[in-house]
């Protein structure tokens, strides 16, 4: 399988290069759908790749599948960094499938399994990232060429101080306080990608408590450009503390919820009160939430979860704070300029 993405690869590189000069890359960022789980595949302006999570095991690896195909539409042979946020089933589960199909040159997770119940598939996954593996701390850096990638929360633990950017709200009067979450959603591995003017926070699962140990006293992130809304749209509360998000102000917000996971009216209400939001875009139609609390039709990847095509949703940034958002299911797109 690795042989043959290569030879499709190189072959759409050669057609490319004959029908005249090369013009400047973009970095891109794919939302894989995997049906409530997460897969987020980020390619840098010189061709490296970063996958985020790999969705679910089984289903005759339908994740695995929908991975990979991303993979060859983004013009790559493999991945050279996989970065497991935490040991859920729909973040880790994709990784033994996947591993078959794709090469992948490099782990990063957060240290040990917390949950018991998850020993197996954390098990598999240690095995195969082998030697190859890095575990990551709150405060680590990583680098994509241009792009970088700063870790804002892993193993329980978030970033100690500000980072050293502008535009830092403070949204924490008043602010709800909820008990320490012991689960593997609070270990999640989180970062802030930085391009030029461009940003995008990603925290996989990251609970209440420790977005509020972001947000309060002292907001540590700043402003973001784009947003990928916690724990697939904030499930069952136990994400999407508002005094992070709406402190946040992201101009768009990528929710990568399944038809019946994650999204809530509640949880749109929270995106939707964002200062300045300009856009929601959303990997599945909620179907538990009422006709007002779902994006319009033409930002909804997959409308049906009884007709899931798998459709991505995609990023396109350029060098100059530009990004365009396009839905794979009906090519529509919108830009954006980044603050």
């Amino acid at each position: 399988m690795f042989r043959t993405l290569a030879c499709i690869v190189a072959f759409s590189t050669l057609a490319f290069a004959q029908r005249g000069p090369a013009q400047p890359r973009t970095l891109d960022i794919y939302w894989i759908d995997v049906e409530g789980g997460a897969a987020t595949l980020i390619v840098s302006p010189t061709g490296e790749s970063l996958l985020v999570d790999t969705g679910f095991p089984g289903n005759a690896d339908r994740d695995a599948q929908r991975i990979a195909q991303a993979v060859v539409t983004a013009g790559l042979s493999r991945i050279d960094h996989l970065v497991i946020t935490h040991y859920h089933g729909d973040h880790v589960g994709g990784v033994p499938g996947l591993s078959k199909l794709v090469q992948i040159r490099n782990f990063y997770d957060h240290g040990d399994n917390t949950e018991p119940n998850g020993a197996a598939q954390f098990n598999a996954y240690v095995a195969l990232a082998g030697n190859k593996r890095t575990i990551l701390k709150a405060g680590d850096k990583m680098a994509l060429g241009s792009v970088d990638l700063s870790i804002v929360s892993a193993a329980g633990k978030v970033i100690e101080n500000r980072l050293e950017r502008g535009f830092f709200a403070n949204q924490c009067e008043g602010a709800e306080i909820k008990p320490e979450d012991k689960t593997e959603n609070s270990q999640s591995v989180g970062f802030l990608l930085t391009y030029g003017k461009f940003s995008f926070l990603d925290v996989g699962d990251l609970t209440w408590d420790r977005e509020m140990q972001l947000a309060c006293p002292v907001n540590k992130i700043g402003e973001v450009s784009l947003f990928q809304a916690t724990h697939h749209g904030f499930s069952n509360g136990q994400s999407g503390a508002p005094a992070l998000i709406w402190s946040l102000r992201p101009q768009v917000v990528v929710v990568n919820n399944g038809a019946r996971k994650g999204f809530s009216n509640g949880g749109f209400d929270t995106i939707a009160k964002i200062p300045g939001i300009e856009d929601i875009w959303q990997g599945h139609r909620g179907e538990i939430n009422d006709a007002a609390h779902n994006t319009a039709d033409e930002k909804i990847a997959n409308l049906s979860a009884a007709d899931d095509k798998g459709y991505w949703i995609k990023a396109s940034i350029a060098a100059d704070g530009s990004f365009t958002v396009t839905n794979a299911r009906n090519n529509f797109s919108k830009s954006y300029t980044a603050r």
